[in-house]
Formats: C-alpha cells, structure tokens, sequence
C-alpha cells in the first residue's frame, strides 16, 4: 500500500538517506564519484516504484465487444518485468503469461502488459504479484477465467545469501475456467510452453 501523499518524505529527505546508507556501507558520500549518486538513486527510484502512481486496473475498463463472438483463448506470453522484492530490496527479472477466456467482452492486449507492469514496479513477492494479475483482471473483466503465470529470478537469491545464479521461481493463479477444466489449463500452459516436457 502506498503512502498517503503528506506522509510522503520531501526528495531532499531521501536524499540525505542514501548518503547516510553510503556511510555505513564505508563510503564517503562527499567523493567526488559519489556526490551525484543521491539525486541519482532516487530518481531512480521514481522509475522503479511508479506502479504506486496507477491503478492497474484503470487499463482494463476500456474494452471491445464487437469481437464476431469470439469465445476462445487469449494469452498474452513473455511479457517481460522488473521489480524489487520487498524483502531485501534486490531486483526481481522475469516474465508473466496472462490468459483468459472472454464473456461477451476483450481488452486491449497492451492493456494486459500495463497491468502487470504496474503491479511489477511497486516493491513484490513473486507469489503476491502473481495473484494480484490474475484477480485484477478476473474483479474488472469478469471473463470464463484468468490464467497467469510468472517465471522470475530473483537477485536476493543471486548476489546475497545463498549465491545460487540460473535458478528461477515459476508461479501460477488459475481463476475460474483454468482451476476448474483441466482441459482450458493443458491449453493455456501449451500455449505458453510451460509444463512437462519443456
């Protein structure tokens, strides 16, 4: 959830913070190579959690229904992301497959990306961002089901702790049609590729 606008710090407030973090990490932030870093991180910052600025699902109330009846799958499959995990702050590089099943009614597919866009830079657990996709698009579409799937590695894993590279973390959230028919699921997971034998 994000801040109230007046609980918002001032710039000036989260910059003196990153100078603070470079003096404990053993750095002088009066360095030359290090004086701009503040102003840098946050604006930064200001790209990476910009999902806080939007609604996500304010996409998705534009929508077409002169579609010849068309009822059939939609997927929409690599849509690349970056986020942060909330946990430690590391980055969060993956990509999410949406599907649904249409009731009368289908949304622009940049649509979809925005969606998971904006929930993807806001600070996440892989498991979070993946229901929050899914439902969104169930809550204001109200298709036959949503299908998503997220395969993401995750940086606090990679350069922290454990140091394990080439592992990534798949979820899913299956509402409707997709939890209920096995045969709309196998679809789906074929269109995206994902599943045994991959």
């Amino acid at each position: 959830m994000s801040p109230a606008p007046n609980d918002k710090p001032s710039r000036e407030l989260a910059e003196e913070a990153v100078r603070v973090l470079l003096r404990w990490a053993g750095e002088d932030p009066a360095r030359e190579g290090l004086l701009d870093t503040p102003s840098r991180v946050v604006k930064a910052y200001n790209d990476w959690f910009s999902g806080y600025n939007d609604d996500p699902r304010d996409y998705l109330q534009r929508t077409f229904e002169e579609v010849a009846g068309y009822d059939e799958l939609i997927v929409l499959r690599d849509i690349e992301f970056e986020s942060h995990c909330e946990h430690h702050m590391a980055p969060i590089i993956g990509k999410a497959h949406v599907g649904y099943l249409p009731d009368g009614k289908v949304v622009g597919i940049s649509k979809l990306a925005r969606v998971v866009e904006t929930y993807a830079r806001r600070f996440q657990v892989q498991e979070k961002l993946t229901a929050e996709i899914a439902t969104a698009i169930q809550d204001v579409l109200n298709p036959r089901g949503v299908g998503v799937v997220v395969e993401a590695a995750h940086e606090c894993m990679t350069t922290r702790g454990i140091h394990k590279r080439g592992v990534s973390m798949v979820t899913s959230k299956m509402l409707g049609s997709f939890r209920d028919d096995a045969r709309t699921r196998a679809e789906f997971l074929q269109f995206i590729d994902v599943g045994p034998g991959r």
